[in-house]
């Protein structure tokens, strides 16, 4: 049996580590070599609730128990009785060594960090806080390649962890516009793999409790097989995937929110086409190769910019996203241009962001104004954008 003291200091570390920083306990040294070599317990988020997953190696095969707070002392006060002979406990504010001989008696070793620093060195180190932390093992970051079981993030996918948290900030941002009492329906066109499309819905309804219904479209069938058998192995039942192109999707007549990332070009376009059509309250949009204004700008006046063809290029894809931004403006929504991530990992990478807008007295007097401007833009560039086309052909 173990010592009271021992056991009250094993008891101390355990509520210490687990009470909410946790990075992992591991248990080693079988006492019987048929039983299993060792055990790893890590945090982790299950529909919005921490837990603690207990990780049984026995050859090569795993066994899993998912374990409450409570639970998880209790395990591993049992294991230290008997199946196991060493302990590791590290969590960001302290570490602890246990040790049992083979008569049963064991030692403890227990040390908390050291707390020395002053406020304002730890206001200027302290690191940045994601709505999606490290430490946690989150299911779908796991099997997607961005962080291991451990809730280490994977150092060659940080940027990916970056940009999937600097989206649901966005997505934070606009939760006012959705609604908590009823489904919320959210198309996202261009999915591709998938990342932002899994970390918004594990956000919104795992997290947040929003109830949503979220459809990913993409045009890629093996990727659209992928995505929805994850969906179906972590039981998100309100998340599927299908094969297909905005511009011709009709399987939802009304729809909350529009997502559209990466979507090349003239899709960018369609796909704002269709969202408001739809009437949705919240469209976030990442544009990618503009090309059409490309072909069509032109003005003596720019020239000496323009011919330079790079110049040009990204002249052009400003253009291009400004008057998309102006366009729902005259279209009735409030609308941002965003940096997505820190520009120095996708320089071309910006988010449109628009929220309709309640209707006011000045409405009308505001879409003329905006109609106009519109309107003397795309004369000065010679220039006949599909987005006025589609959302504004009486400009």
């Amino acid at each position: 049996m173990v010592e009271s003291n021992e056991h009250a200091q094993l008891r101390e570390a355990l509520e210490f580590c687990l009470e909410k920083d946790l990075e992992r306990i591991l248990l080693s040294n079988p006492s019987d070599p048929d039983h299993f070599s060792k055990s790893k317990i890590r945090p982790l988020l299950l529909k919005g609730n921490l837990i603690f997953q207990a990780e049984e190696q026995k050859g090569k095969q795993a066994f899993h128990k998912n374990l409450s707070r409570d639970e998880a002392v209790i395990y591993v006060e049992n294991c230290l009785n008997g199946p196991f002979r060493q302990a590791e406990i590290t969590c960001a504010r302290g570490k602890a060594t246990v040790l049992v001989s083979k008569k049963g008696k064991m030692t403890v070793k227990f040390k908390k960090q050291a707390r020395m620093i002053n406020q304002a060195a730890l206001e200027h180190n302290r690191k940045k806080q994601y709505l999606l932390p490290e430490g946690t093992a989150v299911p779908f970051l796991v099997d997607l390649g961005v962080m291991t079981k451990e809730g280490t993030i994977v150092h060659s996918r940080y940027d990916k962890y970056r940009q999937i948290n600097r989206f649901l900030e966005f997505i934070e941002d606009i939760l006012p516009q959705l609604n908590k009492n009823k489904e919320n329906v959210i198309i996202d066109f261009g999915c591709g793999k998938s990342y932002l499309t899994f970390a918004m819905y594990y956000y919104l309804k795992e997290v947040k409790g929003y109830p949503v219904r979220i459809i990913g479209l993409d045009l890629k069938e093996d990727v659209i097989c992928h995505c929805s058998d994850l969906a179906v192995r972590y039981g998100y039942e309100k998340l599927s995937f299908t094969c297909g192109d905005i511009a011709s999707y009709e399987g939802v007549d009304h729809v909350d929110m529009v997502v559209t990332l990466h979507a090349c070009d003239l899709a960018t376009d369609y796909a704002l086409e269709k969202a408001v059509g739809w009437g949705a309250k919240v469209i976030l949009s990442v544009p990618c190769c503009q090309h059409e204004l490309n072909r069509q700008i032109h003005n003596p006046v720019l020239q000496p910019v323009l011919e330079y063809g790079l110049l040009k290029e990204r002249m052009a894809a400003l253009y291009t996203d400004g008057i998309r931004a102006k366009v729902l403006e005259y279209r009735g929504y409030n609308t941002q241009i965003l940096e997505f991530i820190d520009m120095e990992h996708t320089p071309k990478n910006i988010l449109l962001r628009a929220v309709l807008r309640k209707e006011g007295n000045s409405e009308g007097e505001k879409k003329k104004e905006t109609g106009e401007q519109i309107r003397e833009l795309i004369h000065f560039l010679n220039i006949d954008p599909a987005i006025v086309r589609l959302l504004a052909p009486e400009l």
